[in-house]
């Protein structure tokens, strides 16, 4: 028999003219709690020995900053005086006798490091190896771990996916870090590794501008190195133009740690920031996006220096988007990656991704586990609007590309092995990325340490994904 149907009964409204009768569904928020918009804005860099006497214009020189880069555990020692013990500066060089980057730190990050506590701070680790705390490297590690040089038609331009192309313009950066996944170019040779070459040369940009030019299906480039912040003004205009009137290209960023580790240089290198917002305003005009990617890690490299330099940029109509990468001690706690998307989305910087560590020599210490990556994903979602919410992707070994971290086919976080499939950029191939050893057990640590298991071990998993796909 029918019904009729329930009658909806009013509701109270929220806000009446009665103020005080106004219902909160949710419980105030501690004004202390918002901390992501309390950047510090003191001169933190005095309380460095060396730099004690220096002023805020002296600091905010983009060439003040570049003399005196720290590039060595001599000038190290020299900067920050009685702030650290020898042990401690002992340590820092058998670090780098370990390690396949060149020391380069910048004033801006030395400054904001905790000295108090140098073993355990976020920014330490990510820039000064520790010749204590370096792990033996997974054996399953290569140099080139992404096989970008397997798929570049021409020195320093890789081109992986149908419509984009990689192109690397330089080999050096303003900072040098640990983790960089080129260190097999980035910097000078160490007494670890001898870096391939990837100068800026006239000779070598004639060549892959003539390539991209006759590739009608790309759209997209990135210009990155090295880094771009590195690049003088006329090439900043040089790249932009000759990208521009490909008709083809459609979009471009510029790939520069820049404004996380040397925001100053927007805010006093005006040549550079022209020819930058040059290049933008004529890319609009032409229905084409030009934007930068920039590389903030952790939320205390998040400054008030930032926000005026960020302002700048988003005065100027450039888009900035953020890609960190997910490194053990640094970003992998929860309400650190919350923090930092939060303090980037403030000052109009948009998370874009969160790479889990790619498997890079002397850096096993920084990563962490594809488990872990889901968990502060999944803590991350909601906690902001999602625009401002990065994707969180295993860079794939071996050519695959970009993979959502939640995409793989098979992961045994016994062994630590995930397996990707990568069909738009290598249909048919399997991709595998390893979890480092120091967080497994110690029965697999060993196996891992037998060829045979080894290989019985990869192989299974392979197969077992390979049966899923089908």
């Amino acid at each position: 028999m029918a019904t009729n149907p329930v009658e909806a009964k009013p509701t109270a409204p929220i806000v009446n003219d009665d103020l005080e009768r106004i219902t909160h569904l949710k419980p105030q928020v501690d004004p202390a709690s918002i901390s992501w918009r309390n950047l510090r804005r003191d001169a933190f860099w005095q309380r460095i020995p060396a730099w004690q006497d220096v002023d805020e214009e002296t600091f905010l020189d983009h060439k003040w900053q570049e003399k005196n880069a720290i590039t060595s555990p001599a000038k190290l020692v020299k900067t920050v005086q009685e702030l650290v013990g020898s042990d401690f500066i002992a340590d820092v060089e058998a670090g780098f006798a370990a390690a396949p980057m060149a020391v380069r730190i910048s004033p801006y990050v030395l400054a904001l490091i905790d000295w108090e506590t140098p073993y355990a701070d976020g920014l330490r680790r990510q820039f000064l190896p520790l010749g204590s705390q370096i792990e033996p490297d997974h054996p399953m590690l290569t140099l080139d771990s992404l096989g970008e040089q397997a798929d570049a038609p021409v020195p320093g331009l890789t081109h992986r996916y149908p419509d984009k192309a990689l192109f690397l313009v330089l080999d050096t950066c303003p900072v040098y870090c640990r983790f960089c996944t080129r260190s097999y170019a980035v910097g000078l040779d160490t007494e670890e590794v001898e870096k391939v070459q990837l100068k800026a040369t006239r000779a070598r940009w004639d060549r892959a501008f003539k390539y991209m030019n006759e590739r009608v299906e790309l759209e997209d480039v990135v210009i990155s190195g090295g880094d771009a912040y590195r690049l003088k003004a006329d090439q900043i205009r040089e790249i932009g133009n000759r990208l521009l009137d490909i008709p083809h290209i459609r979009r471009f960023r510029f790939a520069t740690k820049g404004p996380a580790i040397m925001p100053m240089k927007v805010l006093t290198d005006h040549d550079w920031l022209d020819a930058l917002t040059e290049v933008v305003v004529r890319g609009r005009s032409m229905g084409k996006e030009v934007a930068l990617h920039t590389h903030f890690n952790h939320p205390n490299e998040v400054t008030g220096i930032s926000q005026d330099a960020m302002g700048v940029l988003f005065e100027r109509g450039i888009t900035v988007r953020n890609q960190s990468v997910f490194q053990r001690g640094v970003n992998d706690h929860p309400e650190t990656m919350v923090e930092l998307s939060k303090r980037l989305s403030h000052i109009n910087v948009h998370p874009y991704y969160v790479y889990i560590h790619d498997l890079v020599r002397g850096t096993e210490d920084l990563r962490t586990t594809v488990a872990r990556g889901v968990q502060v994903e999944k803590r991350l979602r909601g906690a902001t609007a999602g625009f401002n919410t990065p994707t969180f992707v295993v860079d794939a070994p071996g050519g695959g590309g970009k993979r959502d971290i939640h995409s793989f086919e098979y992961y045994d976080q016994e062994t630590g092995i995930s397996v990707y499939t990568a069909p738009a950029v290598k249909a048919g191939k399997l991709f595998t990325y390893f979890d480092p050893l120091s967080e497994l057990s110690g029965a697999m640590q060993q196996a891992w340490g037998d060829p045979k298991l080894r290989h019985e071990m990869v192989h299974d998993a392979l197969s077992t994904a390979r049966s899923r796909t089908i």
